[in-house]
């Protein structure tokens, strides 16, 4: 998959919410590439820099949340793979192996039309990093992973680098 930024929307408002993502990341000079999704309530997109337009589209949240009528999770992805537990097992100890000893972390896992085994999924993925500070509340790195049917993106992202409007407008 091409994409590396997936936006969550209301899907009873899919023209206002790309009118939304294009109007924001123009905003914060980015040029988004629409790319096919097969699922309502999530745009697949190619940006030049998925990290840096988040951590603007991040601060614009905080000042203007207003902004962000449709929209609701702005996701960043480092790297697809599989579904398959092994073939996110791999990308997940090449991860581990970018973090610093002592960053806290969290692990965040959405999953969609996902058919795989599910029960202890998180356990078996949070296994392959071996690092001790996890911080459920307020931590340095944050690790999504992104399962999308047979595909799953994941990325590490600094706390700033992670959209959930919902929680900014909370001022959480």
């Amino acid at each position: 998959m091409d994409a590396n930024l997936i936006v969550t929307f209301d899907p009873a408002h899919a023209g206002k919410a790309k009118e939304e993502v294009s109007a924001l990341l123009t905003e914060v000079k980015e040029k988004p590439k629409f790319l096919k999704s097969e699922i309502d309530g999530l745009f697949f997109l190619k940006v030049k820099d998925p990290k840096a337009a988040t951590k603007k589209l991040v601060q614009e949240c905080k000042k203007n949340p207003d902004k962000f009528e449709v929209t609701f999770h702005w996701m960043p992805i480092d790297k697809w793979c599989t579904s398959k537990i092994e073939d996110m097992s791999k990308v997940l100890k090449a991860i581990d192996a970018k973090m610093k000893p002592d960053e806290s972390w969290k692990m965040d896992m959405s999953k969609r039309q996902y058919e795989g085994e599910t029960p202890d999924l998180i356990i078996k993925l949070t296994d392959n990093i071996d690092k001790p500070k996890v911080d459920l509340k307020n931590p340095q790195k944050i690790i999504k992973v992104e399962i999308i049917g047979k595909q799953a993106g994941i990325s590490l992202l600094d706390a700033s680098e992670n959209l959930d409007v919902s929680k900014l407008k909370a001022g959480k």
